[in-house]
C-alpha cells in the first residue's frame, strides 16, 4: 500500500467583505469553464493535479484591474483577452493579478493544483480497507480556490462547465449530469458534465473514484400541474457499500422532496439529486445542488440507534432545505449565513417531525441542538445571528451553534410569532423575488412584513442583531405558610455581551403547569402568552396552591434559558423521572445543564439527578445527551476530591442499565457507549475488569453486541490505564482495518499512559506529521490530539512548555482547519482547581490571558480560539469550586 506523502500548505490568503464588495461592484460573470485531470490521483507520492479554467466576465464599473484567487502548487500560464501574462509579477501569493481589462474579457490559467488531506479543497483518501483512491471537494466558504482560479465570493454567480479525467472505470460526478464520457489510450476518461443554473464558486463540486452508486428517481406534480422528474443517487466507498441503507435513504429523500414542493411551491431547479457519502469529512453534510455530500459516518457499519437515523434524517432534511435557502437565494456575503444555515436548521427539524416516521425531531432539538447554541451564546466570543464578518478568517469560525441552532431557535419562535402560514407566504415570495440572486437581511425581512402585515424592524433589531441568552425565570409570592400564590409573574432578563446593554426581546410562549398525578408528573394546563417587556403577570397562578412545577417555555417555542422557581427545582430534582412529557423533560433537562456550567447548581447534585433518573429517559438520543453531560460533569465541573466517587455513581447507573434494559435495544447500547467514555477517566480495576468483561464477553449483557465503534470506544478507555498494549492494538486494527478502525486506533495509540507515546504524539499533533514523515490528515490530527489529552496531568504538562511559542507558528503553516484543530485540540483543558489559588487564577487561565496580552496582532481567528478555550476552562474550574462549596 503506498505511503501518503504530505504537501507544504499553500497561502491562503485573506479575502476581507471591502474587496469582495469592490469586485462584485466592478465584475459581471457570465460563465466559467474548469477542467481537471485526477490521472494520476492513485499514485499517492504525486501532490498535485492539472487545473485549467476559463472564464468569461464583463467589466461594468469601467475598472481596469481585478484578480483571481488560485490557492495553488505551480501556474503555468495565463491568458487575458488572448494576451499571455508574466505568471511570476501575476502572481501575488493566492492572487492573480489582471491588469488593462476590457469590458469584455476571458481569461485562461494553467496550472497544478493540491491534493488535501485537509477535508478543504479536493481531498484524497486511500482506504484502509481495499487500498482504492477516493476524492471529492469541500470548498464552503471559500476553498474551491484550492482546485481551480475563480472570483471566490458567494455574490459573483456564473454558469459552471466541468470537465473530469480520471481512471476509467471511475465513478466521476458533479453538479449537473455528464453530457460525454471519452475513453483514451492512456486508461484514462474524460467526462464532460453541462453547464449548471448560476451558482456561487463554494457549492461546486466534484467526486471521483471507484464509488458504489444506488440509483432511482422521483416524480411529482407542481401546484400549476407541470410533472417534474428527479434522478436520484447514492454513493459511497466500495468497503462500505454493505452497510449503506438505500431504501431508507431513498425513503427520507422522497419524502423531503414532497415536503419541500408543498412548502415551497417553488420546483427544484438543479436537475438531479446525488447524495454521496465521503470519508474524513470535516462537516455533518455540505448542500452542492445536485450533489450533496454527507460525511460517511451516516453510512452506519456499527448498529445505529433511532436516534442516530433520526440525526441523519434531520442533516437530509437540512441539505434539502439548503436547495431553495442557500443555492436557489445566497447571501450577498457571509454576514447573512444565517439566511440559509439558520432556515435549513429549522426548516430541516420541521421536515422531519412533518413528513418522516421519527418522532422526536423537536425534543431532540431542544435538548441537543439548543444546548450548543446556549453553550456557544455564553463565550465571549458570541455574536449576534447576523454577525460582522469582515473577512473570509471569521467566516469560517462563524459556522457555529449562533448561526446554526440559535438562528433556528429563534426562527422557530418567528413562526410562532407572525404565524407559520406568513412564514411559509414569505419564503415562497422571496424565492420568487431572488431567484438565483443574492440577498440580505432586509430582503427577508421586506417579503415578511408583506405577508404578515406587521413591521418586522423591532423584532429584527432584538432577536437577529443582539447576541445573549435571554433568561425567563418565574417569581411566586406565597402565604406565609407557604400555601396559596399571593402573585405570579414570569421576567425576563439579558445583557448583550457585546454591547453590555440590556435586551428585551418579544416572545411568544407557553407556560406550562404540571402536578404530580398518581406518580406521574403531568401537564394540567398550558397558557399561551405574548411578552415583550421585563415581565408579565400570570394571574392564572394566584390564589391557587403553588403548582409542583411550572415550566416557562412549555412547547420549547422561544429561545431561553430557564430558571426554575426553588419549589419547580425541588420537584424535578426529586421526581424528574416522573415527568411524562418528552418535550417537556428534554427542556427540563436543558435547563438543569444550563445551571451547572453557570455554577448555579453543584455538579454532584445533577449527577445524582442523572444517576437516579436517566434511566428513565425513553428518547435515545436526550438519554445519550444527558447521560454525556452526566459524564461531564463528573470529570470537568466536580472537584479532584470527589470526582472518583460521582464518576462512580455513574458507573454503577450505567452498569444498571445495561443489564435492566430491553436486551439490544437502543438505551443499553447508548449507555454502554456512554459507560466507555467514562471508563476513560475512571481508573478503578472494578470500571477496567468491567471493560475488559465487555470486550471479551464475559460480563457483556444479554443482546448487547460487541460492534466496531462500540469495540474501539472499550479499547480506548482500556488504553488510557495502559491495560492494552501497542501490539494488541496494532493486530486489533490488522483484523478488521477500515476508516473508523484506524482514527481508533491512533485515538487509543496516543491515549497510552508512556512518555514516550505522550511525547511522539504531541510531536505529530504540533508538527502535523506522523513518525514516518506523512502528513495527518484531518480525522488523524483530531484523534492524535484527543488521545494524547487523555490521561494524568502530571504525564502531560511537561509538554505545554513549548505549546504556547508554536501557536502562531501553527497557524501560518497550515490551513485554518488544520490549525484549528490541532490548537484546540491540544489545549490543557483538563485541569483540577486548586483551593488556594481558586478559579480565577489557575495557571492556565494566567498563561492564556498572558499570550493573548502578548500577541494583540495576532490573527482574530487564532485569538477566538484561545478566548473561547479560556472561558470553558474557567467554567469548568468555577463548577469545581461550586461542587465543594455546595
Amino acid at each position: 500500500m503506498p505511503q501518503i506523502t504530505g504537501t507544504p500548505a499553500p497561502a491562503n490568503e485573506n479575502l476581507t467583505r471591502e474587496e469582495a464588495a469592490a469586485r462584485a461592484a466592478a465584475l459581471h460573470v457570465d460563465a466559467y469553464r474548469v477542467a481537471v485531470d485526477f490521472s494520476t490521483a492513485r499514485d499517492h507520492q504525486v501532490t498535485g493535479f492539472a487545473s485549467e479554467t476559463s472564464i468569461d466576465f464583463r467589466v461594468i464599473n469601467g475598472s481596469r484591474s481585478t484578480f483571481l484567487d488560485f490557492i495553488h502548487e505551480s501556474i503555468e500560464s495565463i491568458t487575458l483577452n488572448g494576451r499571455e501574462l508574466d505568471p511570476a509579477t501575476a502572481v501575488v501569493g493566492s492572487r492573480i493579478m489582471l491588469d488593462g481589462l476590457a469590458e469584455t474579457n476571458t481569461v485562461t490559467v494553467r496550472g497544478m493544483a493540491y491534493y488535501s488531506r485537509s477535508g478543504e479543497g479536493l481531498h484524497r483518501y486511500l482506504d484502509p480497507a481495499d487500498g482504492q483512491t477516493y476524492l471529492y471537494s469541500q470548498y464552503e466558504p471559500s476553498d474551491a480556490r484550492r482546485v481551480f482560479a475563480n472570483f471566490e465570493q458567494p455574490d459573483l454567480k456564473a454558469p459552471f462547465s466541468f470537465s473530469v479525467t480520471a481512471p476509467t472505470g471511475w465513478h466521476v460526478a458533479s453538479n449537473q449530469s455528464s453530457t460525454s464520457v471519452k475513453e483514451q489510450a492512456d486508461g484514462n476518461s474524460m467526462t464532460e458534465f453541462g453547464p449548471t443554473l448560476p451558482i456561487s464558486t463554494y457549492i461546486t463540486t466534484l467526486l471521483a473514484g471507484p464509488y458504489h452508486v444506488v440509483r432511482s428517481d422521483w416524480s411529482g406534480t407542481m401546484s400549476d400541474g407541470a410533472e417534474l422528474d428527479i434522478p436520484l443517487a447514492l454513493t459511497c466507498r466500495a468497503s462500505l457499500a454493505p452497510a449503506l441503507d438505500p431504501d431508507e435513504l431513498f425513503k427520507i429523500t422522497r419524502r423531503g422532496l414532497d415536503f419541500f414542493h408543498e412548502l415551497f411551491d417553488y420546483p427544484y431547479p438543479w436537475g438531479k439529486y446525488d447524495q454521496a457519502f465521503v470519508p474524513e469529512y470535516n462537516l455533518g453534510a455540505m448542500e452542492n445542488p445536485g450533489l450533496v455530500t454527507f460525511t460517511e459516518a451516516y453510512v452506519f457499519s456499527s448498529r445505529a440507534t433511532v436516534a442516530q437515523r433520526e440525526g441523519r434524517a434531520n442533516t437530509i432534511m437540512h441539505e434539502m432545505a439548503h436547495m431553495w435557502f442557500g443555492d436557489l437565494v445566497t447571501m450577498s456575503w457571509w454576514d447573512d449565513l444565517w439566511l440559509k444555515e439558520s432556515f435549513a436548521d429549522y426548516i430541516g427539524t420541521l421536515a422531519v417531525h412533518e413528513a418522516t416516521d421519527f418522532e422526536t425531531a423537536w425534543v431532540t432539538f431542544a435538548n441537543r441542538r439548543k444546548t450548543w447554541a446556549y453553550v456557544q451564546d455564553q463565550l465571549p466570543t458570541t455574536h449576534p445571528i447576523v454577525a460582522d464578518i469582515p473577512d473570509l478568517e471569521a467566516a469560517r469560525q462563524n459556522f457555529d451553534g449562533i448561526t446554526y441552532a440559535k438562528g433556528a431557535s429563534v426562527l422557530k419562535q418567528l413562526a410562532a410569532y407572525v404565524g407559520p402560514e406568513a412564514f411559509r407566504d414569505a419564503s415562497r415570495s422571496y424565492f420568487r423575488a431572488h431567484a438565483f440572486g443574492n440577498t440580505t437581511l432586509k430582503d427577508f425581512l421586506r417579503e415578511l412584513e408583506a405577508a404578515s402585515g406587521r413591521d418586522m424592524s423591532h423584532w429584527a433589531a432584538t432577536w437577529l442583531q443582539t447576541a445573549g441568552v435571554p433568561v425567563l425565570e418565574v417569581v411566586l409570592e406565597l402565604e406565609h405558610d407557604g400555601g396559596k400564590v399571593i402573585s405570579a409573574r414570569l421576567t425576563q432578563s439579558g445583557i448583550d455581551p457585546v454591547t453590555g446593554l440590556q435586551v428585551l426581546r418579544p416572545h411568544q410562549l407557553r407556560v406550562g403547569i404540571f402536578e404530580l398525578l398518581d406518580g406521574s408528573l403531568v401537564r394540567t394546563s398550558s397558557e399561551l402568552l405574548t411578552m415583550s417587556g421585563d415581565s408579565i403577570e400570570l394571574p392564572f397562578l394566584v390564589g391557587k396552591p403553588a403548582p409542583a412545577l411550572i415550566l416557562p417555555n412549555d412547547e420549547d417555542l422561544t429561545y431561553a434559558k430557564l430558571k426554575l422557581d426553588p419549589g419547580s427545582l425541588d420537584t424535578v430534582l426529586a421526581h424528574a423521572d416522573a415527568l411524562t412529557d418528552p418535550l417537556a423533560r428534554a427542556s427540563i433537562w436543558a435547563a438543569l445543564w444550563n445551571m451547572v456550567r453557570d455554577a448555579a447548581l453543584p455538579a454532584p447534585v445533577f449527577v445524582k439527578a442523572v444517576a437516579d433518573f436517566a434511566g428513565g429517559i425513553t428518547e435515545p438520543g436526550v438519554f445519550s445527551s444527558v447521560v454525556d453531560q452526566g459524564v461531564t460533569a463528573a470529570n470537568s465541573y466536580c472537584a479532584p476530591s470527589i470526582r472518583d466517587a460521582q464518576r462512580r455513581l455513574l458507573v454503577d447507573a450505567l452498569t444498571a442499565v445495561l443489564d435492566a434494559s430491553a436486551p439490544g435495544g437502543d438505551q443499553q447500547l447508548a449507555a454502554a457507549r456512554a459507560f466507555a467514555k467514562l471508563a476513560r477517566s475512571q481508573a478503578d480495576s472494578e470500571t477496567s475488569d468491567l471493560v475488559a468483561g465487555l470486550i471479551d464477553g464475559t460480563r457483556a449483557p444479554r443482546g448487547l453486541v460487541l460492534d466496531e465503534d462500540l469495540r474501539w470506544a472499550l479499547l480506548q478507555a482500556q488504553a488510557v490505564h495502559g491495560r492494552v498494549s501497542p501490539a494488541t492494538l496494532d493486530a486489533e486494527l490488522a483484523a478488521a482495518p477500515s476508516a473508523d478502525a484506524t482514527v481508533g486506533h491512533a485515538l487509543a495509540s496516543a491515549a497510552r499512559p508512556d512518555a514516550g507515546i505522550k511525547a511522539a504524539a504531541y510531536a505529530a499533533v504540533i508538527s502535523g506529521r506522523d513518525a514516518h514523515g506523512n502528513t495527518l490528515s484531518n480525522a488523524q490530527l483530531s484523534a492524535t490530539a484527543e488521545g494524547f489529552t487523555l490521561g494524568s496531568w502530571e504525564l502531560l504538562q511537561g509538554y505545554y512548555t513549548g505549546y504556547w511559542n508554536e501557536l502562531e507558528r501553527i497557524w501560518a503553516e497550515r490551513s485554518i482547519g488544520l490549525a484549528t484543530r490541532a490548537i484546540a485540540g491540544l489545549f490543557p483543558n483538563a485541569q483540577d482547581i486548586d483551593p488556594e489559588v481558586g478559579a480565577d487564577r489557575h495557571p492556565v487561565l494566567l498563561r492564556t490571558v498572558q499570550w493573548l496580552e502578548d500577541h494583540p496582532d495576532a490573527p482574530r481567528a487564532l485569538r477566538r480560539i484561545l478566548i473561547e478555550e479560556h472561558d470553558r476552562l474557567h467554567r469548568s474550574l468555577r463548577g469545581q469550586a461550586a461542587s465543594v462549596a455546595a
